[in-house]
C-alpha cells in the first residue's frame, strides 16, 4: 500500500505512529480484517466510523502531535492483539505505552478515548482515501461502509498533515 510505504515512514517520527499501528489493527467494516482486531465490538466499529472530524479536533490532533515530536514522544511497538477486546482496552494500552501521553492528550481538551477515535477516524479517512488511487489498497476497503465526510476532510488536510509528519515538520 503506497500511503504505508511512504506515509509510516514519515510517521515513525511522530507521536501519531503508536496511533496508526493501532488504527491499522482496528476494523470499522470498512476494510478487510483479520485476526483480533474483527473482535472488537461493533459498537466500538460504529463509533470509529461515525466520529466526525473538524477543524477543532484536527487543530488539536496537530498541535498535540507537534508537542509530542517537540518532547521526544517516539512510536512505541504494535499493541498486544490478545489483550484487546475493545475500544477502551486499545485505548488503554496506547496511554499506558509512554506516560506523558495521556497528560498530553488532556492538555489539549481530549479524553484518552476521544483521542483514539479522533486518530482513527482519522486514518480510516486516510486508508480510504489512498484507496482510490491505490488499486492494493482498494482490495481491502468497501468504499460504501466508510465516513466519506472524514475522508473529504482528511483530503482537504493532506498537505498539513503530510509536512507535519515529516521527518523536519513542526
Amino acid at each position: 500500500m503506497k500511503f504505508f510505504a511512504n506515509g509510516a515512514q514519515s510517521l515513525r517520527y511522530g507521536f501519531s505512529a503508536l496511533l496508526m499501528a493501532v488504527a491499522m489493527m482496528v476494523s470499522t467494516g470498512a476494510f478487510a480484517q483479520q485476526g483480533p482486531a474483527n473482535s472488537l465490538p461493533d459498537a466500538d466499529k460504529q463509533a470509529i466510523k461515525n466520529y466526525n472530524l473538524n477543524e477543532d479536533v484536527f487543530n488539536r490532533l496537530l498541535a498535540a502531535t507537534k508537542e509530542a515530536k517537540a518532547e521526544g514522544i517516539h512510536p512505541q511497538s504494535s499493541p498486544n492483539p490478545a489483550q484487546i477486546h475493545n475500544l477502551d482496552d486499545l485505548t488503554q494500552q496506547a496511554m499506558k505505552a509512554d506516560n506523558r501521553i495521556e497528560p498530553l492528550v488532556k492538555k489539549y481538551g481530549f479524553t484518552p478515548r476521544e483521542f483514539m477515535l479522533a486518530n482513527l477516524a482519522l486514518m480510516n479517512a486516510a486508508i480510504a482515501s489512498q484507496a482510490k488511487t491505490d488499486p492494493e489498497t482498494a482490495k481491502y476497503v468497501d468504499q460504501g461502509k466508510v465516513n466519506q465526510g472524514n475522508v473529504a476532510f482528511y483530503e482537504a488536510h493532506q498537505a498539513q498533515l503530510n509536512a507535519l509528519m515529516s521527518p523536519q515538520g513542526q
